[in-house]
């Protein structure tokens, strides 16, 4: 959200980021720069209401406070933000608000203000087309269908393959989540339109899909991580790195180009302490060079506590061989992610099929691993694996619930390592495939950075998309000077 921010600031636009105090430090150094530079942007701060639910302070950018039960406090504490917004807006009067799809109340908002609402989701169009057409066709409802059976997904441009086992139980029954999501949609259609963090070029089948079928006004704009242009954007994007970047960079500037393999399963899921074990020891068989970001540990004892110490979770000796040999790098909490990826030396990407791993994957040329857990993750797996083709599945096929502790493993360590070998030395997995894998890799990196260039698609959508707004503001009579759009 904040590099969509600064996008719209570098086309001219005025800019006011509306969150709480503790998220505004985050990213308070980028703004300034862009503040420097002499960009309209600012932050506006709204007080969040963390005590009145029986939250900590500054819960709301803490990652170890989502829990299941916190998380849904977070959420029905963020309706409280709606009665200081609203007098924020009526102050204002912005040409528009932007806002998060699941924020379904700020549609109703705007329109009663009459400021156009525009959906930011965070993910891109196919995962939409996917859910779309779970809503009309229904395929998983079939009562003989095992949960292992693969079903095609009608209506869609490609053969889209799903299982019943990888969808979440808001999808195969009905409860508050599913209700919830019915409201998100319904905000959604509600809303003058949707800004995506992708380009055309990248989905453009699902672009139309959702703009036709789907009848959703739509403006590809991204990837907006390509705003960060200096090493120091790249490394100020949120929670301080737990690591420094240079000893990073010197660490992979002693690889071989495309030698490495990253892997990161971004902030929300959970990985459980046998599945660590399992990965860390298939990393170790496959014998390449790789940087692991080992995020939050699934703890399932009632002595323990959910959070990030894992030192007596991988195998004994592992980090000190690691050391040794310099074959891995583990960094335990946050990394400087887009200065990693855009390295040379990477040559892979294992990931948990969140959309901005995806992007920022694409963005830097990388194939990937794809291991999906939660959300709408499994229906990206589909997309990079079938659609765009850069990816080899490491065989996950069951649905994670985020919050339940479960001692389980869904993949082994042979697994692990023999798909490791498939992207990175070949192995068992055609030459010639991973060669036209990379190949494709590449080719939608270099669209992607010309997409976001003067001319480019995604900038010319991001000039579209203010001109309509001026052009509404002028026939509904605004009379503030156009040289700003708010």
């Amino acid at each position: 959200m904040i590099d969509l921010a600064r996008v719209f600031a570098s086309h001219g636009a005025k800019v006011t980021i509306v969150t709480t105090p503790h998220n505004a430090l985050l990213f308070q150094k980028p703004v300034d720069r862009d503040r420097n530079l002499g960009l309209d942007i600012l932050f506006h701060t709204l007080d969040f209401p963390a005590e009145e639910f029986g939250l900590p302070d500054g819960c709301e950018n803490e990652l170890n406070t989502t829990s299941g039960g916190m998380f849904a406090k977070l959420f029905k504490a963020t309706m409280n933000l709606q009665s200081p917004l609203e007098k924020l807006l009526r102050e204002t009067r912005p040409d528009c608000l932007v806002s998060d799809r699941l924020y379904p109340w700020t549609a109703e908002l705007s329109n009663n203000l009459g400021i156009p609402r525009i959906v930011f989701d965070g993910t891109g169009c196919f995962s939409h087309c996917v859910e779309e057409s779970i809503r009309r066709y229904a395929p998983h409802e079939n009562p003989l269908l095992p949960d292992t059976e693969p079903f095609v997904l009608p209506g869609l441009p490609d053969v889209i393959e799903l299982k019943r086992s990888m969808l979440p139980d808001y999808v195969k029954t009905e409860n508050l989540f599913t209700s919830f999501l019915n409201d998100a949609l319904e905000g959604e259609i509600n809303s003058y339109g949707v800004v995506v963090n992708s380009f055309y070029e990248l989905e453009r089948n699902y672009a139309d899909f959702f703009r036709n079928e789907m009848k959703r006004k739509t403006w590809h704009i991204g990837p907006v991580s390509l705003c960060n242009r200096d090493n120091v954007d790249k490394l100020e994007r949120g929670i301080k790195t737990s690591i420094d970047e240079n000893s990073v960079l010197s660490w992979l500037d002693e690889k071989k180009p495309s030698s490495v393999l990253y892997i990161s399963f971004g902030s929300m899921p959970r990985i459980t302490p046998l599945q660590l074990l399992e990965i860390a020891h298939g990393l170790e068989a496959s014998d390449h060079p790789f940087i692991w970001v080992i995020g939050r540990i699934l703890k399932y004892s009632n002595s323990e506590q959910d959070g990030d110490n894992d030192d007596d979770l991988l195998p004994p000796g592992f980090e000190e061989r690691l050391r040794e040999s310099k074959t891995g790098l583990l960094i335990h909490g946050w990394a400087p992610q887009l200065l990693i990826l855009e390295h040379k030396a990477v040559g892979g990407y294992m990931n948990h099929c969140g959309w901005n791993s995806i992007i920022e994957g694409v963005t830097a040329g990388v194939p990937m691993i794809t291991w999906p857990f939660a959300s709408e993750q499994f229906y990206n797996e589909r997309f990079v694996n079938d659609v765009i083709k850069v990816g080899i599945s490491v065989g996950n096929e069951e649905y994670w619930e985020p919050w339940k502790a479960l001692p389980r493993v869904t993949v082994k360590r042979e697994r692990v390592t023999s798909v490791v070998n498939q992207l990175m030395a070949g192995g068992e997995y055609c030459n010639e495939q991973l060669v036209e894998m990379r190949k494709r890799a590449r080719e939608f990196a270099e669209k992607a950075k010309r997409a976001v260039e003067v001319g480019g698609s995604s900038y010319s959508n991001v000039d579209s998309f203010m001109k309509e707004l001026e052009s509404r503001c002028t026939r509904h009579g605004g009379g503030r000077d156009t040289a700003k759009r708010d």
